[in-house]
């Protein structure tokens, strides 16, 4: 009996499907079921897994003690949870890869306790790139089962070449320099994953802000009308540039202290479409940045940065638009303001007069 036989995987998405693949190149080969069936089969003819078709097939076909990987959106989990837990037998293991609340993973390791079932969370980074990169992992559970799985994380993760040796390291190589983490108890690896999330923002912040920054370099050259409602550029002169943005980040990638991984991203993004006309500039969060936000609120943890990152992710979406009226309003009413055009309150062409369109 190997990890692979004992191995399956519920979610054969973007992620799931490359994590199978990745152990797979490794010699493990594990079950794994989708809802779709098309993607199932699609695996099953790469060799890459044993194809189930629903999650009592794959149960039956894993070998006991089994590990169950859940690769699906954290809201349905639970629910999936709920299907296995009658299914599995004692000292079986489920394994949550998404992004769930690590609040959610102390709840779920207390709740299948009770079945004598154990419970891991583990944050996975890597995206769609995992497949040959390798992927980050941070774990959460108890040393039992966690130790199991040992060959799955190893597999999986992107391997002490993936980055030189941190100077001043001696001596034998441990577990975080191979890529992956036993952060601590249940909920510990989502919690790290959730803080790492949270940095993430921050991080795609700061480069979003500088290179606007920098097409904005040449406003000097553009003519722009004086009145009363803007404020004048302080000299033209000192903004005459026109900044190529996809070769500064080209050149940002080799030497800089700001150099990254997420920068190398942003390089490839500005060479195929430097203007970025193909996207519409509506962020989405999918919640780590919420909850990172609310553990530093709850221990009092300033994290000002990320909080902020978060918020403009809010006002991308256009919910401030209702903030921005009301600002508006109150501007023409003590001061009897107009709105400009196009200027954040009237879309272009359709003069506004505090806030009333004409």
């Amino acid at each position: 009996m190997t990890i692979g036989s004992q191995f399956g995987m519920i979610g054969l998405g973007r992620m799931g499907a490359n994590m199978m693949r990745r152990l797979h190149r490794s010699g493990l080969t594990g079950v794994g079921y989708n809802r779709s069936t098309e993607v199932t089969k699609d695996l099953v003819d790469e060799g890459v897994i044993v194809g189930a078709e629903s999650v009592e097939e794959l149960v039956a076909t894993v070998e006991q003690p089994r590990f169950i990987w859940i690769m699906l959106p954290a809201g349905v989990v639970d629910t999936v949870i709920d299907d296995l837990v009658p299914l599995l037998d004692k000292g079986d293991t489920i394994i949550d890869g998404g992004n769930s609340h690590y609040q959610l993973d102390i709840a779920r390791a207390e709740r299948l306790a009770e079945h004598k079932l154990h419970y891991i969370d583990v944050g996975t980074s890597g995206g769609v790139h995992g497949l040959d990169r390798g992927y980050c992992l941070m774990i959460g559970g108890e040393q039992e089962p966690v130790e199991g799985l040992e060959p799955v994380f190893r597999a999986l993760a992107a391997g002490v070449d993936a980055a030189p040796r941190t100077g001043g390291r001696t001596g034998g190589l441990v577990q975080a320099e191979y890529g992956y983490l036993h952060c601590g108890p249940a909920g510990a690896g989502h919690f790290v994953k959730m803080v790492h999330n949270g940095i993430e923002y921050a991080i795609m912040q700061a480069y979003a802000e500088g290179f606007n920054l920098l097409t904005r370099a040449g406003i000097g050259r553009e003519d722009r009308e004086i009145d009363a409602e803007t404020a004048p550029l302080g000299d033209p002169h000192h903004y005459q540039y026109e900044i190529k943005v996809d070769d500064v980040a080209e050149v940002w990638r080799r030497g800089s202290v700001i150099g990254s991984w997420l920068l190398d991203l942003t390089a490839e993004a500005l060479n195929r479409d430097p203007a970025l006309d193909g996207f519409h500039g509506q962020v989405s969060d999918s919640g780590e940045g919420r909850w990172t936000a609310i553990a530093a609120i709850e221990t009092g943890t300033p994290t000002p940065t990320i909080v902020d990152a978060l918020f403009t992710r809010f006002s991308s979406r256009d919910t401030d638009r209702f903030a921005n009226q009301l600002l508006s309003a109150m501007r023409a009413g003590f001061g009897g303001h107009s709105e400009k055009a196009g200027e954040g309150g009237g879309d272009e062409g359709e003069p506004t007069n505090g806030g009333t369109t004409k």
